[in-house]
């Protein structure tokens, strides 16, 4: 996670501190790339707090990191796992000019519950910045996740596939919701991994390309499984 540990929202399913965040430290992305050599790591997720008082929401810092791991070694597969940047398409720009593999913007649950469970963001907002991401190269895998226990029906939940897959999304992560502390959201269901298995089997079936679905699934949950076509 790079940007700092201090994020400028108030998710009400994330442990993530909301405070007034430091400066960027400007080697942050040199320090970064010796950590996955010093790892010898083959796939990398990098991801941030939301800077919501940096004007380009922090892109720059993304572009600049993933920059210095390819510097550092051209074989690693890289995955970014961003805010919204509030939308704007100079961040989006910004990010997709340096060329991840693997863009990851996560929706995090469905439409009704949105805000709920998320502070800010918006639904159509984070489908917005998938399918604009898409449009600027379409290339670049495009991926998300959702939370499953927070209330949502099953015919939401297909209905998030659905509009996923309308902004094309190719790779989707479901997991179960845990609930950090007893300041954030309750869980309000914990999913069998029956209905785990079945919600992968309808996903796959409307066309994305990977699907890792089950109690323990993360955003990043084993990353490596999923190889994008390389450039």
């Amino acid at each position: 996670m790079i940007a700092g540990d201090r994020c400028t929202r108030a998710c009400g399913f994330c442990a993530v501190a909301t405070a007034k965040p430091f400066a960027l430290e400007e080697d942050e992305p040199q320090r970064v790339a010796e950590a996955v050599r010093r790892m010898n790591l083959k796939h990398v997720v990098v991801t941030a707090v939301a800077r919501d008082d940096l004007k380009d929401g922090g892109a720059v810092h993304f572009s600049r990191t993933i920059a210095a791991i390819r510097e550092m070694d051209p074989q690693v597969i890289i995955e970014v796992l961003v805010p919204d940047f509030n939308g704007r398409d100079e961040s989006l720009q910004a990010v997709a000019n340096a060329a991840p593999h693997i863009f990851n913007h996560n929706v995090e649950t469905v439409e009704r519950l949105t805000p709920l469970v998320r502070s800010r963001a918006k639904y159509r907002l984070s489908l917005d910045v998938l399918r604009r991401i898409k449009k600027i190269s379409p290339r670049l895998v495009t991926k998300s996740g959702v939370m499953l226990g927070l209330g949502e029906t099953e015919p939401e939940l297909f209905q998030t596939m659905d509009d996923l897959r309308e902004a094309g999304c190719q790779v989707l992560t479901m997991g179960q919701y845990l609930r950090p502390s007893v300041q954030h959201l309750p869980v309000v269901e914990y999913i069998h991994p029956d209905r785990f298995a079945h919600y992968a089997e309808a996903a796959r079936s409307k066309g994305f390309d990977h699907v890792s679905s089950g109690p323990l699934v993360r955003s990043s949950y084993h990353a490596s499984d999923f190889h994008p076509v390389l450039r």
